[in-house]
């Protein structure tokens, strides 16, 4: 069994920082890609940022130069730092994992999701 464990979430001003962290634990054998998905109400779920196991990391337009996606892979661990918040990156954050377990099994795990507003 896999978990993936959001932290970090919360209501910050426009301008303000957060930082999302997420941990992968359970039967981990390695994982190939994290990333931070959102979705904000009536709308889809988009990837936000994401990083592969060489640390090569891809980020949405609307984050670029925001927001940095870091990744620790002895602790099978992801964060995600969002610098100068917008009353428009509220939205529910949820924590992804693309992970072989040790049975061999490669699938694609989700956190529960941690709730980010920005608002004055």
């Amino acid at each position: 069994q896999v978990q993936l464990v959001e932290s970090g979430g919360g209501l910050v001003q426009p301008g303000g920082s957060l930082r999302l962290s997420c941990v992968a634990s359970g039967s981990v054998f390695s994982i190939n890609f994290m990333g931070w998905y959102r979705q904000a109400p009536g709308k889809q779920r988009e990837l936000v940022a994401g990083i592969f196991s060489t640390r090569i990391a891809n980020y949405t337009d609307s984050v670029k130069g925001r927001f940095t996606i870091s990744r620790d892979n002895a602790k099978n661990t992801v964060n995600l730092q969002m610098n100068s918040l917008k009353p428009e990156d509220t939205a529910v954050y949820y924590c992804h994992a693309n992970m072989r377990i040790l049975n061999g099994t490669l699938g694609n795990y989700w956190g529960q999701g941690t709730q980010v507003t920005v608002s004055s």
